[in-house]
């Protein structure tokens, strides 16, 4: 399940499936979001993970690849109804999504009301029927014991990953955070690092510490040895 160093030196494209090809902001235009998708054909990214108005349009232009369309639910400030959530969820999955990545009710979290959170993450689980689910716990803004009490809820509401961050907060991806999260969720479920992977050796350090995604917008820049120099 884990990186290994030698599989990463000797073929390209292990590190290419480690990869979330991402963009996400607001000001994504629709030729940005078909070099993405073309960007990804080429190097055999896991995914691309964009806002659900681009979900369609990827999943056209990925027919026939393996590369994943994942969107995002409830981003990035996680403060919306779970309901909307779900509603949120079946609509990107309807229009062709094949990976959800949500963002918990954060302040749920902070006021200690995990039941909320809880809620919140098995409503869109739940929703995805099947489809793999990743939950974002927004890591720079927690505690140690809320991240692990966060992930331990993710694993109970039946999602299949839990995520460091959006990128979009006061903070990224850190190695602690995500050996944290490999310690508390085991080894049966993936662990996402996301924001702030700017060179190769954080990205090697990211694997090493158990991530088994890398969300980021640098994608080809890593994987060529350079800095990713974007915002993400």
């Amino acid at each position: 399940m884990f990186y290994s160093k030698l599989s990463k030196r000797s073929l390209i494209v292990k590190t290419s499936k480690y990869i979330d090809h991402t963009i996400l902001k607001p000001e994504t235009t629709q030729s940005q979001i078909i070099k993405l998708c073309e960007e990804a054909k080429i190097y055999d990214f896991a995914s691309v993970c964009v806002n659900p108005t681009w979900v369609s349009l990827c999943a056209e232009r990925l027919q026939g690849t393996d590369v994943k369309v994942c969107t995002v639910i409830g981003f990035p400030l996680g403060a919306t109804l779970k309901e909307v959530k779900a509603f949120e969820t079946k609509l990107a999955i309807e229009a062709g999504a094949t990976e959800i990545d949500m963002v918990i009710n954060i302040g749920a979290a902070k006021d200690g009301n995990w039941d909320v959170v809880y809620k919140d993450i098995k409503e869109v689980v739940d929703a995805a029927d099947g489809i793999l689910v990743k939950v974002i716990i927004e890591t720079c803004l927690l505690t140690d014991e809320e991240k692990v009490k966060a992930c331990e809820l993710a694993v109970k509401a039946g999602a299949m990953f839990v995520k460091t961050s959006t990128g979009f907060s006061t903070g990224g991806a850190k190695i602690a955070d995500v050996r944290l999260m490999r310690k508390t969720v085991g080894q049966n479920v993936g662990v996402k690092a996301s924001g702030g992977v700017r060179t190769e050796a954080d990205m090697d350090a990211m694997l090493e510490a158990g991530a088994t995604r890398i969300g980021t917008s640098g994608g080809i820049a890593l994987i060529q040895g350079k800095d990713n120099t974007t915002a993400y």
